[in-house]
């Protein structure tokens, strides 16, 4: 049975998250993709052992990850019942609800039946009473506001959840939020959304001002672009890359002006001693703007090579720059 390494929390950094008492890791591991029913189960426990031995406490599964939908959930759920479990204490587990997770009209979207069903659903899965973090995983343009909050308050309530967040909503929709759970002595704890060298649009919509003033924490996903901001494209478009596969990534999305983007994006990595992907880490925890940044992985030593990003999380104003100026297509 595993043993967690003794030294894990010597290394990682906490951050508080908003103005909670909830302290995040700095990595935090997305189950997104290469847990789900088609993947090596002992892969799973080599990479979410490797995790937590280097401190990584915060673990991010939503209702669909798999394939199949919601098997990324069983799995996780089996490895903390086999191996995990002695330090359930010790670990943040969020999931979420929001897309399609089962036919007809109360298994997507943002509904008080879908939330409610949803959540009981994945606490069954995940062999829990209760998670950590519980979000609405995309903003509904059908249903009131309040009627998506107020679940989510109640599911707090009923000891389902003991915090609850947002993700992938804006500024202005954040506000609304949190002003709602705000009266229901709910508070808002975090916003996760999309944020990385070539997608900054949180800092054009004013996403961090927002939620310092609501008190909210953040995390990001996709820090890495789906592979962009690694040397796997430096070349062009390699065999059986996500380019070739994915419907988050195409092939025509690869421009000459982006290649070369990537390429100036290397070279100031290089000279900062680190790889791209290392620095794009860097970057989106620079300054302490992000509470967290969701790694996703296929192997252990991904993990591990991750995680060392912490030593190097300073940038000189020239440097940032040039990152700028490399962004510019």
């Amino acid at each position: 049975m595993y043993k967690a390494n003794e030294t894990r929390y010597e290394k990682m950094q906490y951050l508080r998250c908003g103005r909670s008492g909830l302290l995040l890791p700095r990595v935090s591991l997305g189950l997104w993709h290469n847990f789900g029913s088609v993947d090596s189960i002992e892969n799973q426990k080599s990479m979410l052992f490797k995790a937590f031995d280097l401190g990584i406490t915060h673990f991010d599964i939503a209702n669909n990850y798999g394939p199949v939908p919601g098997s990324a959930e069983e799995n996780f759920g089996r490895i903390l019942k086999s191996d995990l479990h002695p330090y359930r204490d010790e670990m943040i587990i969020s999931t979420k609800a929001g897309y399609g997770m089962w036919s007809g009209p109360y298994g997507d979207w943002g509904s008080r039946k879908y939330l409610m069903a949803s959540l009981d659903q994945s606490l069954k899965r995940l062999g829990l009473d209760y998670v950590d973090i519980f979000y609405h995983h995309r903003p509904d343009p059908e249903t009131p506001l309040e009627e998506t909050m107020n679940a989510l308050s109640d599911i707090v309530r009923q000891g389902k959840a003991l915090y609850v967040g947002i993700s992938t909503y804006n500024a202005e929709q954040t506000r609304k939020a949190a002003e709602i759970l705000r009266r229901n002595g709910t508070p808002l704890l975090i916003n996760q959304f999309k944020y990385n060298m070539l997608e900054r649009n949180p800092e054009k919509d004013n996403l961090f001002d927002a939620l310092d003033s609501v008190g909210a924490g953040s995390i990001a996903f996709c820090p890495l672009a789906q592979g962009l901001l690694t040397d796997r494209y430096l070349n062009g478009i390699p065999e059986g890359s996500r380019a070739t596969k994915s419907v988050f990534l195409r092939a025509s999305d690869i421009t000459d002006n982006l290649l070369k983007c990537i390429k100036n994006l290397d070279e100031i990595a290089h000279n900062r001693g680190q790889s791209l992907a290392e620095m794009a880490l860097s970057w989106n925890l620079r300054k302490n703007r992000l509470t967290s940044v969701l790694i996703g992985a296929s192997r252990a030593e991904q993990i591990e090579t991750n995680v060392k990003v912490l030593q190097n999380l300073d940038f000189t104003e020239s440097e940032l720059a040039a990152i700028d100026k490399a962004l510019i297509m």
